[in-house]
């Protein structure tokens, strides 16, 4: 339950409809509550009645007078309105209209009830996502690493529903219930002391299996959730992942790992079940124990003429049992209810609480960055892993500079990149852009200005022009053209059926690998910014339309600076620098030429195999 204390600030931002909810349930069971006075007060004015008429007194049969007593201010001013009339017809007819303007007034407050309160919890839905989302947003890379896909949708999705589910019907029902039992007990006690103990009796015992099987339905709710977070990774992992699938012939083999996790949530799921089945028919069953004592005791009373019981109280008690009815048998539906809402709200406060690695430092302002940037004796070695990736790494780029940088597999090209866009904060040395740390620079604005593309190219399923326009939202279809022609991928759009309004499939799964790293590009260029990465994104592209990529680029790389990591050699780039990498460390560094005149160097013999067509894999030393 403590766990669910996280949704406080929830309800004091929505006090008003959460206060105005409760008082609509209080008006609307209070109003209820009074038609078994009305009814109680009918009875025994027809049972006074006919003893009157018959001139013979009857068992039972009292003065009206005396059983005025228990009735509500409100009821008793409306028996003392009614019985102004000496017909019983239309005393009950008249006593039976105000039943059903009270039944219409409940029905009116209910419906506020739920205006207010179920409105409320939808709104309470509405930011508690946006707020997991936005955390998912903040959140380092780290964090992604180690936790899957499935798992953070199952949170979003199925955890927040839980919990809304807490907010809104639960909250209603235990406001319900309090308000029921209260309201009915008042009046069930000064109406008779006596018959409300024995109805009450079955009530300690209906607690005591409250306690115990809710422990139970806490600990179930939550194997159920982490075996749904399982089946859905299963289950995602699946669907992107179809492809390589079905070109492994691993269809069954997948389906049995799917079965096995899905059987293990039908197990989970059938257990928690199979407890709530005897939970809610031995509730009802103790309820019906109430009912039979108020007939049988009161009965008896009333044949003995004891505690001024009348036919009226009988009918009364029934009528406030059944009232009790589903309040009561609602219990452990709420108390399911709320533990399955703590379990979910557990899981959420787990990754809501996590402090992001990577943040504006206290004091960080936006800066207007020129393009030079140094790496000064930056190391770093990636948490997840233990991998060192740089070691002393030292690094200087004038604005307007193009520096390549090459090397082997693994020996800490894309670290550098990560460093520039600070995905991650080097151990210890200092990335500085423009004379500033990088972690004195506003981390959005930092990022706002760097242009980055992927090693890992990922496309939205969204339109071409709206993945080219994600680099710069609200850019014209001008612009978005200029980028496509400057990437080479422009004609190829042309040639789609529907142009720049084509929709690409999840992760772009209707292009061709170069078509999809060269809309990545298009998408970073079209942000025009002073700094430029490109990680490795012309590998699925041809010779042909790579020479003519790189010749475009040379225009536009006027002015700006540029970092290419890269395992070939761009003869129609002029590099001002190339960067050797071997291990975190520079191993070698100069021009095309100072790197070629270097005896057995790593650039020279890649340049070579790549010359003799021998493709661009990393010579061996």
């Amino acid at each position: 339950m403590k766990h669910l204390g996280a949704l406080g600030k929830y309800f004091w931002k929505y006090r008003i409809r959460l206060g105005a909810g409760i008082l609509f349930v209080a008006l609307s069971n209070y109003f209820n509550v009074l038609s078994p006075q009305l009814m109680r007060f009918i009875v025994n004015y027809v049972d006074q009645s006919l003893v009157l008429t018959g001139n013979a007194a009857r068992p039972g049969g009292s003065g009206f007078g005396a059983e005025t007593r228990g009735y509500d201010v409100l009821v008793k001013k409306i028996v003392d309105w009614v019985t102004r009339y000496n017909s019983i017809a239309r005393v009950v007819f008249i006593a039976s209209i105000v039943i059903l303007v009270l039944a219409l007034l409940r029905g009116f407050f209910m419906f506020l009830m739920r205006q207010t309160i179920i409105v409320m919890s939808r709104h309470i839905e509405y930011d508690q996502k946006n707020e997991v989302y936005n955390q998912y947003q903040r959140l380092s890379g780290r964090f992604f690493k180690s936790h899957t896909t499935g798992d953070l949708m199952n949170r979003i999705a199925e955890d927040v529903s839980r919990v809304r589910i807490f907010t809104g019907p639960a909250i209603m029902y235990i406001v319900n219930l309090l308000t029921v039992i209260i309201l009915s007990v008042f009046f069930m006690v000064q109406s008779s002391v006596e018959l409300t103990i024995y109805v009450l009796i079955p009530l300690p015992v209906l607690a005591v299996i409250i306690y115990f099987v809710n422990s139970n339905i806490h600990k179930k709710s939550e194997k159920i959730q982490a075996a749904l977070s399982d089946l859905t990774t299963n289950a995602q992992e699946s669907y992107s992942g179809i492809r390589v699938i079905k070109s492994f012939v691993q269809e069954n083999a997948m389906f049995n790992f799917f079965s096995v996790n899905s059987e293990h949530y039908r197990k989970n799921a059938i257990a928690l079940a199979r407890v709530e089945a005897i939970y809610f028919p031995s509730i009802q069953l103790l309820i019906g124990i109430s009912t039979l004592f108020t007939i049988m005791i009161g009965g008896l009373y009333y044949i003995h003429h004891e505690h001024n019981i009348t036919l009226g109280t009988i009918v009364e008690f029934i009528v406030y049992v059944n009232m009790l009815t589903f309040p009561v048998s609602a219990i452990g539906l709420t108390a399911s209810m709320v533990q399955r809402a703590a379990a979910s709200q557990k899981r959420l406060n787990e990754f809501l609480d996590i402090v992001p690695e990577i943040k504006n430092e206290t004091g960080a302002t936006p800066l207007q960055l020129d393009g030079s940037i140094a790496f000064n004796a930056v190391d770093f070695t990636y948490p997840d892993t233990g991998i060192r990736a740089l070691q002393q790494f030292d690094l200087k780029v004038r604005k307007g500079e193009k520096i390549a940088i090459t090397g082997k597999t693994g020996s800490g090209k894309t670290t550098v990149a990560q460093l520039l866009l600070r995905m991650y904060d080097a151990d210890s040395g200092a990335v500085v852009l423009q004379h500033h740390n990088i972690r004195d620079i506003d981390l959005y604005a930092l990022r706002e200005q760097i242009s980055y593309v992927p090693q890992d190219v990922f496309l939205f399923s969204d339109t071409v022009a709206n993945n080219i326009r994600f680099g710069k939202p609200g850019a014209s279809m001008e612009e978005v053209i200029a980028a496509a022609e400057i990437a080479g991928v422009a004609r190829e759009i042309d040639g789609f059926e529907k142009g720049y309004d084509t929709m690409i499939g999840e992760r772009g799964v209707t292009l061709s690998g170069g078509q999809k790293q060269r809309i990545s590009i298009a998408r970073a260029l079209i942000k025009e910014s002073a700094i430029i990465i490109f990680d490795d994104s012309l590998s699925a592209v041809d010779a042909k339309t790579e020479k003519e990529i790189m010749g475009r680029l040379n225009a536009y790389l006027d002015e700006r600076s540029a970092i290419i990591i890269t395992h070939r050699v761009f003869s129609l780039l002029s590099f001002d620098r190339i960067i050797v990498l071997d291990e975190g460390k520079i191993a070698e560094q100069g021009s095309h030429d100072e790197l070629m005149k270097i005896p057995d160097g790593f650039y020279a013999r890649l340049y070579h195999r790549q010359q003799m067509g021998l493709g661009t894999e990393e010579p061996t030393p």
